[in-house]
C-alpha cells in the first residue's frame, strides 16, 4: 500500500514538472516572438537556472529522488558511537560529493545507545536524503545464554592480538555477522552498502552499484582483499567445514572456495574488507546463511576467540555464492583509515584523485590472488 503511493506521488510530481518546465517554454517563446530583446543565450541561461533551481533546493530533496535514475531499495547503513560524529560527517561529505548528491539514497545510522540530538543534526546537516536513527537489542547486541562469559573473559586475558581483551569489539563482530540485515530500520530494505567513520571515496562513482549488482545477478560486492591475523580465528575454519560437511547441498556449484582456501585445503585467511560491501540482502537472509551463523554462533567462538565479520562474510560467500555472483568494485577508489586502494592509472586519468603509490590495495596477496583466479568483473 505504501509503496504503491509512492509511486503515485512520484508519477504526479514529474508530470507537474514536466508541465511547469513546457509553460516556461512557451512563455520565454512567446515574449521572444513578439520582441522580446532578450538573446538566444539568455533564453537558454534562464532555462538552465529553472532547472537548477530544481535540482540544487534542499526543499526538494523529495523530488531529486523521484527523478533520480532508477534507483533500488537500498540504503547506506553504519553502526557507529556518538563519539564518531566528527569521522561520519567526513564519509557523509564524501558519499554525497563522488556520488549521492544525484542518487539521494537514504542513510541508516545504529548504535548500541541512543544517538545523541547533537550527532542526529551533524549528519542531518551533510546529508541529501532521508536519515534515520536506530538502537540494538540486548539479543543482537550482548552474550548468547550459552556463552560462558567467565570462560571468555579468562581466555581474553592471555590473549595478545588488536581488540584481544574488547567486549565490545566482539559484539560488534557478532552483530554485523548476523543482525545488522534483521534490524527493524534495515529489514526493510533489498541491498546496503555499509560505511563507516573516517572514509574516503577517490573517484567520482558516476552509475549506481545497486542498479549495477540487480542487473547482473550479483550478491555481494567488495573493494579490498586482505589477510586476516589468524590467531584470532584458529576454529574458524574447523567450525565452518563441519557446517559444510553436515551440509553438502549449500554449496553452490563454480563457487569461490579456491580463493579462500590454500593447497591443503584449509582456510588461508583471506577475506573481503568488510568496512566497504554493498549486498544483496537476501544472500544474508537466506536460509542456508542464517544457518550458517547460527551454527558458528552456537560454538561460541565470537567470544572465546575473536571471530571477525571479515573473514565469517568472506567464507559464507565463498561457498554459498557461485563466484560469478561476487564483484570486485576495481573502479571505486577507497580508503579506510590505515589502507586505501586506487584504481589503474588513476592517478593519471579519470575522475579521481588517488595515489597508488600510498593506497596499494590491489597488490595485496588477496586481491592479487582473486584476480589472478577469476579476474576484475
Amino acid at each position: 500500500m505504501i509503496r504503491g503511493l509512492r509511486v503515485g506521488i512520484t508519477q504526479r510530481h514529474k508530470s507537474v514538472l514536466k508541465i511547469l518546465v513546457y509553460l516556461l517554454i512557451g512563455a520565454i517563446f512567446t515574449l521572444y516572438i513578439v520582441g522580446n530583446t532578450q538573446s538566444t543565450d539568455s533564453i537558454i541561461d534562464n532555462l538552465r537556472a529553472f532547472q537548477n533551481s530544481l535540482s540544487d533546493s534542499r526543499s526538494n530533496d523529495f523530488i531529486k529522488a523521484s527523478l533520480a535514475p532508477k534507483r533500488k531499495n537500498a540504503a547506506f547503513v553504519a553502526l557507529v558511537r556518538n563519539s564518531d560524529l566528527k569521522g561520519m560527517r567526513d564519509s557523509i561529505r564524501q558519499l554525497e560529493d563522488r556520488f549521492n548528491r544525484k542518487y539521494h539514497y537514504p542513510y541508516i545510522f545504529l548504535n548500541d545507545v541512543p544517538f545523541t540530538e547533537e550527532f542526529k543534526r551533524g549528519v542531518q546537516d551533510l546529508a541529501s536524503s532521508n536519515v534515520t536513527f536506530g538502537t540494538l537489542d540486548s539479543e543482537s547486541w550482548g552474550y548468547p545464554p550459552w556463552v560462558d562469559k567467565q570462560k571468555a573473559k579468562d581466555i581474553w586475558e592471555k590473549a595478545d592480538y588488536m581488540h584481544s581483551k574488547s567486549e565490545s569489539y566482539r559484539f560488534m563482530c557478532r552483530f554485523q555477522s548476523g543482525y545488522v540485515f534483521r534490524h527493524p530500520l534495515v529489514q526493510q530494505l533489498d541491498y546496503y552498502w555499509r560505511i563507516e567513520p573516517d572514509v574516503k571515496y577517490f573517484c567520482d562513482i558516476d552509475y549506481d552499484p545497486f542498479v549495477f549488482m540487480a542487473e547482473n545477478n550479483k550478491k555481494y560486492g567488495w573493494i579490498i582483499g586482505f589477510s586476516e591475523y589468524m590467531a584470532t580465528i584458529p576454529t574458524l575454519w574447523k567450525s565452518t567445514k563441519e557446517f559444510i560437511d553436515k551440509n553438502p547441498s549449500y554449496v553452490a556449484k563454480d563457487n569461490a572456495l579456491a580463493w579462500a582456501l590454500n593447497e591443503e585445503k584449509v582456510y588461508n585467511g583471506c577475506h573481503f574488507w568488510s568496512n566497504f560491501e554493498i549486498v544483496d540482502l537476501s544472500f544474508y537472509r537466506s536460509k542456508p546463511y542464517l544457518e550458517y551463523f547460527e551454527y558458528l554462533d552456537k560454538s561460541g567462538g565470537f567470544f572465546y576467540e575473536r571471530w571477525g565479520d571479515a573473514p565469517v562474510h568472506s567464507l559464507a560467500v565463498s561457498f554459498l555464492l557461485s563466484k560469478d555472483e561476487i564483484h570486485y568494485f576495481s573502479d571505486i577508489g577507497y580508503y579506510h583509515p590505515a589502507l586505501g586502494y586506487c584504481p589503474d592509472d588513476s592517478d593519471k586519468k579519470g575522475k579521481c584523485v588517488c595515489d597508488p603509490k600510498k593506497n596499494t590495495g590491489k597488490n595485496f596477496v588477496c586481491t592479487k590472488s582473486w584476480v589472478d583466479l577469476f579476474g576484475k568483473k
